[in-house]
């Protein structure tokens, strides 16, 4: 791995909990209100939040290993479409998953799977971008 690589996982990193916080701390905020009773209280939730953290530097770190070990050096598309292959692979079950497991409406697991792929098109975007050959 080289400067390239933590570069590239470091910027997407970054981009990837910008964007969660633009659709889940305030996108989605009321409809989270609005479902508070089967969440964790807000506290308990923050006293655990850096397991969110490192999990997501986990799988950010392997969703940038992965691509580069793929890497073709075929630009921003190049991205894109890994980006969407991994956002449907992830987003599919962990939304749809979760609409089984909580009493959450159909549409909030919509809007995660939908949102879950356009970020990961974001991800795929900026990984491949940062990471090419000079």
């Amino acid at each position: 791995m080289n400067n390239r690589f933590w570069m590239a996982f470091a910027a997407v990193y970054v981009v990837f909990h910008a964007l969660g916080f633009g659709l889940h701390g305030v996108y989605l905020a009321d409809t989270y209100k609005s479902l508070a009773s089967i969440w964790r209280p807000e506290a308990e939730m923050q006293a655990k939040m850096w397991i969110m953290f490192v999990n997501s530097a986990v799988y950010l770190f392997l969703f940038c290993y992965i691509f580069t070990r793929g890497h073709e050096n075929k630009g921003v598309m190049e991205g894109v479409r890994y980006g969407a292959l991994m956002g449907v692979f992830v987003s599919v079950m962990s939304a749809f998953d979760n609409y089984v497991i909580y009493p959450v409406p159909q549409d909030l697991a919509t809007t995660w799977f939908v949102s879950g792929v356009a970020i990961y098109i974001v991800l795929g975007a900026t990984l491949a971008s940062i990471y090419k050959k000079t």
